[in-house]
């Protein structure tokens, strides 16, 4: 039988690469993205394209209400998204629990898909130093999934994979790359204006535009004027 594993598909460059590592594992993919109240739904029509164009055996999109605590400049207008580089310590865009529920909603319908198999795109290296991103994170929320799970209890032990965790950005542009991930179809952007075009200036953008450079390839990312 064809393995399942869930992954959770933001319509951005990193859950793009993590897709196609997955279904280069010989698993059958399926996505999940979230409209959690972000300030662009164009991420969300980015991730539709890329789990179309990379084969997804299925791919929801589920409604989330984080915009109502807000808490971050991605989901609260009044905060103003960063524009000046990549700065110490955790960013405004940070989202609080984001990959914490996202995780955990992906666990229950990998549960209800008898998937063992949870993929996700968290980076530490070149990433905006978000807590829920790094490797002692993942660990600690594998150990709860098959603490909390019947299927964990069961004996049916659940894994939740980060491929990307200790790559660099151009490492992981290059790996998506070999695996024919079309960047093009993505958005990473911050505050992507209604196409999808970027800004350039935010600390997603300047990250994915040196993450570019230093793969040694053109970037496809259309910018607003």
């Amino acid at each position: 039988m064809i393995k399942k594993a869930v992954v959770l598909l933001s319509g951005g460059l990193d859950s793009a690469t993590c897709l196609a590592i997955a279904r280069s594992q010989g698993f059958a993919c399926y996505c999940l993205s979230f409209d959690y109240g972000q300030r662009h739904r164009a991420e969300l029509a980015a991730a539709q394209r890329v789990a179309r164009a990379l084969g997804a055996a299925e791919h929801r999109t589920l409604d989330l209400g984080l915009a109502q605590f807000g808490g971050s400049a991605l989901t609260d207008t009044s905060i103003a998204v960063p524009v000046d580089g990549v700065q110490p310590g955790i960013p405004v865009t940070y989202v609080p629990a984001r990959n914490t529920i996202m995780l955990s909603l992906a666990l229950a319908w990998a549960e209800v898909l008898g998937s063992r198999d949870i993929f996700v795109g968290v980076n530490a290296v070149d990433y905006s130093g978000y807590p829920d991103c790094r490797p002692e994170y993942i660990a600690a929320f594998e150990t709860l999934a098959n603490l909390a799970t019947k299927a964990g209890v069961e004996g049916a032990r659940l894994s939740i994979h980060a491929p990307l965790i200790d790559l660099s950005k151009a490492g992981i542009i290059a790996r998506g790359g070999a695996l024919g991930v079309d960047y093009g179809l993505t958005v990473s952007c911050y505050q992507a204006d209604p196409v999808g075009r970027a800004c350039g200036a935010c600390d997603s953008c300047r990250l994915r535009a040196e993450g570019f450079a230093a793969a040694g390839l053109p970037d496809p990312t259309p910018y607003a004027p």
